[in-house]
């Protein structure tokens, strides 16, 4: 979650993000993809939040873990079960991983603290890639590095190209595509902040790799880029919300990877104050959605950045709404967000159903089979999972969070439709059908 928890999220000051990105055929991407489970921060390439996985209607309890420090991104999970999350620890371990069936570490290891800032991107081998203060890491299944590669500030959640490829973006506004098997650059890195001249940086001493992190939380241009990208695997356009020097606002920019380089297409500043949530894409590719300041989700049109419609949800949501296949949108909640759902018709938005009898308090995640889980308020100070109808907002289920409070900053889908949520303050529970 971002700007809607800034007040809850101050201590959680070391934030940031890479991405990834690419273009080529399906079966490189089918090829690296973590299919099955929950690859990434979002769970794909658009941010779509949505798991193949038919989800069961009814939910148990299985086991929590604490997890020491603060928690600020989703926990990512490989086809086979294996977990990975971050947290913004101050001593000792940063990067864990779990077995899901049991809960049992299997590793953990220190990084930088701008490792907190990321959701690790796990691939088909179980390999994962996470970004810390001034570089990008892999590792495989058992915690061994595999490559460290330096950059220039701390990666974003990364993400998958089209080629299988791994790109990303500082919180510097660089962008990033390299090899999975190597760490070594694809193609040369992309500044979407320019960078001094050669006389200017004569003067210009370098800013430290974890500059501005603890300003991710709160839309501000010392942190230019706080958000994880949304990649068309197709077109290899890929989309990032950047605040550039002198600009009242950030803005929503449309970047490609495609022979061999880097290139921008357009810029866009039709989001009202800036976008407070990662860019999300329709399954075609011909729209993104993003949620301003102020409540209201805005639709664009990929091709030129504008705007095709807003809708005013009635409170400031954390993230970006889930979406799924068909066109199903469910935003994500807030400090005071309810519970609904959108269609798309092109023009407009359509509301389907809202349930403002319940508090939403998490980002949601829709499977196969119409069935939605999010995390709401259990009694006074509670949480709780609710396993929801997609198509008519009915509750099928209400699943305790034993001892749980605050907000949870994700949910993720297993491979056999296991329920995951970290909460801000630092615990991660799993239901299972």
């Amino acid at each position: 979650m971002r700007r809607v928890l800034r007040s809850a999220a101050v201590s959680l000051a070391t934030i940031s993000a890479l991405v990834v990105g690419g273009c080529s055929s399906d079966s490189q991407v089918d090829s690296i993809y973590s299919t099955g489970g929950w690859p990434g921060m979002h769970a794909d390439a658009r941010n779509s939040d949505t798991s193949p996985v038919a989800g069961s209607r009814s939910l148990s309890f299985a086991w929590s873990r604490p997890l020491g420090a603060p928690t600020a991104t989703a926990a990512s999970i490989s086809s086979g079960g294996q977990i990975f999350v971050t947290t913004r620890s101050d001593n000792g371990c940063n990067l864990y991983s779990f077995e899901i069936e049991s809960g049992r570490k299997r590793w953990c290891t220190r990084l930088g603290p701008g490792v907190a800032a990321a959701t690790p991107l796990v691939d088909h081998n179980t390999n994962v890639y996470i970004g810390e203060d001034g570089a990008m890491n892999s590792f495989n299944e058992h915690g061994q590095l595999r490559w460290r590669t330096v950059v220039s500030g701390t990666p974003m959640s990364a993400q998958f190209t089209g080629d299988g490829n791994v790109l990303f973006v500082t919180q510097f506004g660089v962008i990033s595509v390299l090899s999975p098997q190597t760490g070594k650059e694809i193609v040369p890195s992309y500044q979407l902040i320019p960078a001094p001249t050669a006389d200017q940086a004569q003067d210009v001493p370098l800013p430290a790799a974890a500059k501005g992190l603890d300003q991710c939380f709160f839309g501000s241009p010392d942190c230019p880029v706080p958000h994880t990208p949304a990649i068309d695997l197709e077109s290899g356009r890929f989309y990032v919300d950047v605040w550039r020097p002198g600009r009242s606002q950030s803005e929503i920019v449309a970047m490609r990877y495609a022979d061999g380089a880097l290139s921008e297409e357009w810029s866009s500043d039709a989001v009202p104050g800036g976008s407070s949530s990662s860019p999300v894409l329709s399954a075609d590719g011909g729209t993104l959605y993003a949620n301003d300041t102020k409540g209201t989700l805005w639709a664009l049109d990929t091709d030129t950045g504008k705007s095709r419609w807003s809708h005013d949800i009635g409170y400031v949501a954390a993230e970006g709404p889930s979406v799924t296949a068909d066109g199903l949108i469910v935003p994500a909640g807030g400090r005071d967000g309810h519970l609904l759902a959108l269609r798309d018709r092109g023009d407009h938005a359509e509301l389907v159903w809202e349930r403002k009898d319940v508090l939403q308090l998490g980002v949601p995640a829709q499977t196969a089979g119409g069935t939605g889980y999010t995390v709401v308020r259990d009694g006074t100070a509670g949480l709780a999972v609710l396993a929801f109808d997609t198509g008519t907002g009915e509750s099928a289920s209400q699943t305790v969070l034993p001892g749980a409070a605050g907000f949870t900053v994700g949910t993720s889908i297993g491979p056999s439709g296991e329920v995951l949520t970290p909460t801000l303050l630092g615990e991660l529970f799993v239901l299972k059908p």
